[in-house]
Parts: structure tokens; sequence; C-alpha cells
């Protein structure tokens, strides 16, 4: 059994607010989108995330995640100055012992999500 992709799915019950987020801050293409069923789809390059709002049978207020979502991109420094002075921050850009630079925003309904890039050693 092999394991193809992850394709988180954020709750929201601000769905149009969201999407706009993540297609207006993070440069991610509407790839489909269900308002019957407050449904859409994103993707930026190899990562595909989906928004939707609550479903009626589960119990939701806001937001409960308890964990991060992490992007791996190539050039960190670079979205860190794109995304700064619009994003609500948790960390600047920080370089770890472990080889990674990474720094961490977070979107419109308080989902953690951190940026690294690996870090060369020299």
């Amino acid at each position: 059994m092999k394991l193809q992709a992850l394709r988180p799915i954020l709750r929201t019950n601000r769905f149009n607010e969201t999407i706009s987020f993540y297609v207006d801050v993070l440069n991610f293409t509407l790839v489909a989108r269900n308002d019957e069923w407050s449904w859409a789809s994103l993707q930026k390059d190899a990562v595909e995330i989906m928004i939707a709002q609550p479903n009626e049978h589960i119990p939701f207020e806001q937001p409960a995640f308890t964990g991060s979502f992490y992007f791996t991109t190539n050039n960190v420094d670079e979205l860190w100055a794109k995304l700064k002075d619009i994003a609500t921050i948790c960390y600047e850009p920080e370089t770890f012992e472990w080889g990674m630079r990474e720094f961490a925003v977070y979107d419109n309904n308080g989902y953690l999500l951190q940026f690294g890039q690996e870090i060369n050693a020299d």
C-alpha cells in the first residue's frame, strides 16, 4: 500500500474570507468550488488544501486543530518578505540547529501555518 497525497480540509465558518486569504495572500489557485456544499479546493505548486463549512452533523464553533500545517519552500526569506506585513505573525524567521530556516503565521481562522526551508550546512 502506498499513500499518494495528503489534502487537509480546513473547516471554517468564514468560507469566502478563507478562500480569499489563501488565494490573495498565499497565491493559491481556486481549482474547484461548490457553493451548494460550501466546499472549495485550492492548489499552489504541489500543495493542495480544501476549504469547507462545517458539516451540520458535527458540532463546530471554531477551528480547534492543535497542530500546524508545515509548508516546505525553496525561498523562505522571499516568502517572509511577502507575508510579514499582511499576515498575523506567530514567529519571525529563525534558523534552527537542525538545519531549517522557518517562520510561522496564522490564517484568517487562526490555523497555524509554518513555512520552512532546508539550509545547507557549510
